[in-house]
């Protein structure tokens, strides 16, 4: 079935499924939002704001410094090296401990994929060189051939 496509097929059927991949995580991340309540365990301990209470978040997920880590002095760091600040509806200013940071998980996500295609292009350029190489053999073999049968 494979061998039936041309390379100009080929290579449109793989730009249309790079282009759907790149429409699928942009609607993707326009799409998907933070939770809405509070979990218990990430976050100060010295909050009054209920679990239940809606929050607003102040600034988003990003690293703690190595400061705030070395000296434990917020507790959110020691857990998991994130944290954001939340606003309780009762007006308390809390913060507490992320997964991830947001444009830190991207930025990993865009420098796998440049080298991806970096590594793409290259193999490709060694695939056409060695094509070439190939080539020049076969054509030097059936000239030699010729020579000898005149």
């Amino acid at each position: 079935m494979i061998e039936l496509c041309t390379k100009k097929r080929m290579l449109i059927g793989i730009t249309l499924l790079g282009g759907l991949t790149v429409l699928v995580l942009i609607v993707e991340s326009h799409w998907t939002d933070s939770a809405s309540k509070l979990y218990l365990e990430n976050y100060e301990n010295n909050t009054t704001c209920l679990s239940g209470e809606e929050y607003e978040i102040i600034s988003e997920c990003h690293p703690c410094s190595a400061f705030e880590i070395a000296s434990k002095s917020i507790d959110v760091c020691i857990h998991a090296r994130y944290k954001e600040a939340l606003k309780c509806k009762s007006g308390e200013i809390i913060t507490r401990s992320c997964d991830r940071v947001a444009w830190l998980e991207e930025r990993t996500f865009w420098k796998f994929e440049a080298f991806m295609f970096v590594l793409a292009v290259s193999s490709c350029i060694s695939v056409y060189c060695r094509e070439n190489v190939l080539r020049q053999r076969i054509i030097r073999k059936v000239a030699r051939q010729l020579r000898a049968s005149v």
